[in-house]
C-alpha cells in the first residue's frame, strides 16, 4: 500500500517502519485485535505527510532552479517484475500476462488516493469495511462507495464490461 501511494520502495519501507514504531510507543497496551486498523491509520498519515514534504522540497527547488525538480519517485523497482510466471506457460501467455499485470498497476496508481486506499486495505490487505473505515478514519458507507468505485474504473481499465 505505502509502495503504491509514494511510489518509491525506499520511502515505502520508512513509513511503514515509522508507523510500525508510532504503533508500538503509543498503542502498545491496546488488544492485539485493534492494531491492524490503528497500524493503516498512522500508515495513511505518514504517507500524507511524505506528500506534504514532497510538494515542499519540489517550491523550494523551483525557486533555485528552472529546470523541473524531481518529484522523488522512481520506476526502478517494479513489484510486480518480482513475481514469477508459472512454469507451464508459453511465452505469448507470459507477455499477455504481464501486459495486463503493467495495465492493471497502471489503473491502480491511476485511482484518486481515497479509491487506491479503500481498494488496497480491502483488496489486498482483506480488511472488512468496518476495520477499513476505522483505519481511514471515514464512514462505513464512504468505504463502500469507495471501493465500488474504484473496481468500476479498474473494470473500465481492463476492457471488462460485464459488471
Amino acid at each position: 500500500m505505502a509502495e503504491y501511494a509514494l511510489g518509491h520502495r525506499d520511502d515505502a519501507h520508512d513509513a511503514v517502519q515509522e508507523a510500525m514504531c508510532a504503533l508500538v510507543e503509543r498503542y502498545a497496551d491496546r488488544p492485539p485485535a485493534e492494531w491492524p486498523p490503528l497500524f493503516y491509520r498512522i500508515l495513511d498519515t505518514r504517507i500524507t505527510d511524505e506528500h506534504r514534504r514532497r510538494a515542499t522540497r519540489r517550491r523550494w527547488l523551483s525557486v533555485f532552479t528552472r529546470a523541473p525538480a524531481p518529484d522523488g519517485d522512481s520506476q526502478d523497482d517494479d513489484p510486480l517484475d518480482t513475481v514469477p510466471a508459472p512454469p507451464d506457460w508459453q511465452p505469448e501467455q507470459r507477455a499477455l500476462s504481464a501486459e495486463n499485470l503493467a495495465r492493471l498497476e497502471g489503473a491502480i496508481r491511476e485511482l484518486p488516493l481515497r479509491q487506491r486506499q479503500v481498494l488496497l486495505l480491502r483488496a489486498w490487505e482483506g480488511f472488512d469495511v468496518r476495520a477499513t473505515a476505522a483505519a481511514l478514519g471515514c464512514s462505513e458507507g464512504a468505504v463502500k462507495t469507495h471501493y465500488f468505485r474504484a473496481l468500476e474504473r479498474l473494470r473500465a481499465a481492463s476492457g471488462d464490461d460485464e459488471a
